[in-house]
């Protein structure tokens, strides 16, 4: 009986303890020795209740998507300063449990600056009132308390072993969001230092997966600069052993009073995905599915590009 316990749990570790692998070439990301194509669709987990999550991620599945990408919201876990939240649809790591459930993938975008369209862009509103402070850039007094919260999030991922380099779903991180659009008018040379010290204190986390930056064409080596636009077909990394990366498709966009629905067709998408595929010819791209276009069109954009992505460029993955 003793034996077949340990036989039992020795099996166990094998299936839920032995991480994967992920790393990347000019061409993909790389999960255990197999260049892959992710196709990833947004859940930002407080815009939900827990109750909501399974149907979500469900959902998301049958979208035949690969994984699922969220912000961490740092104004909704740190409302008071050092005083934390992860309860209810607070609760990420339970979250992304589901979601290894699923057996679907997690990109986990830290920021802690989000944008998101949400309220002053993810920052809790008592990071605006300490002394001294000046926000996303080279700031001792924000440095400290990004790296603070940055490092918080990440050890709790670890000690819930999500990362996939311990066996979870957690297969990118990203650390800021979209500062290629600011620093060079707003912040100069300290944007330039502030970014460098982003990546640094990123990858001093050793979270064992590849840490992204969108937006940034000055990402320091390793990190992966992607891009976030309608149409990133032109798109090129700045680092050339990194892969080309599509972090943000947007289907949609918020609108002025009057304006027209800025929406695209699951055709329109469909194209856009061949020309970067063709493009890109053999890579990865992360796309941002929020409510539209809706599940049915989903499938309707994977149906056409089952049709037009040819076996040559899918044969390069494994070159």
């Amino acid at each position: 009986m003793f034996k077949l316990q340990w036989l039992v749990a020795t099996l166990a570790c094998l299936t839920f303890c032995i991480g994967d692998n992920v790393s990347y070439d000019s061409n993909a990301i790389i999960i255990n020795r197999e260049r892959r194509i992710i196709f990833s669709g947004s859940i930002h987990y407080p815009r939900s209740t827990e109750a909501m999550w399974p149907d979500l991620i469900q959902k998301a599945k049958d979208g035949r998507l690969d994984a699922i990408e969220t912000y961490i919201f740092w104004d909704r876990h740190e409302l008071q300063r050092q005083k934390y939240d992860f309860s209810g649809c607070l609760d990420f790591i339970k979250f992304f449990q589901l979601i290894q459930d699923a057996g679907l993938y997690v990109v986990m975008r830290i920021g802690p600056y989000v944008c998101a369209e949400w309220n002053y862009g993810g920052f809790p509103v008592w990071l605006h009132n300490m002394p001294g402070i000046q926000l996303r850039t080279n700031n001792q007094v924000y440095k400290n308390e990004m790296q603070t919260f940055t490092t918080k999030i990440v050890n709790m991922c670890k000690q819930a072993n999500l990362f996939a380099s311990q066996g979870g779903p957690i297969i990118l991180a990203q650390i800021e969001n979209e500062y290629g659009n600011v620093m060079t008018p707003a912040y100069g040379d300290a944007g330039k230092a502030y970014i460098n010290w982003c990546a640094q204190m990123a990858e001093s986390l050793n979270i064992g997966v590849p840490w992204i930056m969108c937006q940034e064409s000055d990402a320091p080596q390793p990190i992966i600069n992607t891009c976030n636009r309608f149409y990133c077909d032109n798109f090129t990394p700045n680092n050339r052993k990194s892969p080309k990366m599509f972090t943000e498709n947007w289907v949609g966009w918020f609108k002025k009073w009057g304006d027209k629905d800025p929406y695209k067709t699951a055709e329109d998408v469909a194209f856009l995905w061949q020309d970067f595929f063709n493009l890109a010819a053999s890579s990865t791209i992360i796309t941002c599915i929020t409510e539209a276009p809706t599940l049915e069109e989903h499938r309707e954009v994977h149906s056409s590009l089952h049709l037009m992505i040819t076996t040559p460029h899918l044969m390069n993955m494994g070159t």
